[in-house]
């Protein structure tokens, strides 16, 4: 499986971005896709989840500035990421998941940097 992410860059504070994460397959095989990312000096942390089409999972620090969508036909997920501000910094990775014999498996994109400043 492989998962490329783009999408990311320079933007100044209160704009927007939009990332995408193309999948190598289907992303009907996966049983769940995600968003993390991961700040200078940080932990890598869970942005936003996608399970089906219809659910769609934030950590309050972000639900109201990010959304996340599929499009099935296209393998892709998308992030929108609206009124930037300089602690969205950090590199966006994508991540799919499927049932394994011994629990999930995860496949992460290579990451796609997004670098916020005025």
């Amino acid at each position: 499986v492989q998962l490329q992410a783009s999408g990311g860059g320079s933007a100044q504070p209160g704009r927007s971005l939009r990332l995408s994460c193309a999948a190598s397959e289907t992303i009907f095989s996966f049983t769940r896709m995600a968003w993390y990312r991961q700040a200078p000096g940080k932990q890598r942390e869970l942005v936003a989840d996608i399970p089906d089409i219809s659910t769609t999972n934030y950590p309050s620090s972000v639900k109201d500035r990010f959304t996340v969508s599929r499009d099935n036909a296209k393998n892709t997920i998308y992030l929108q990421i609206n009124n930037l501000k300089p602690e969205d910094t950090a590199v966006y990775y994508c991540k799919a998941e499927r049932r394994g014999f011994s629990g999930p498996v995860g496949y992460w994109g290579q990451g796609t940097l997004v670098t916020v400043s005025s």
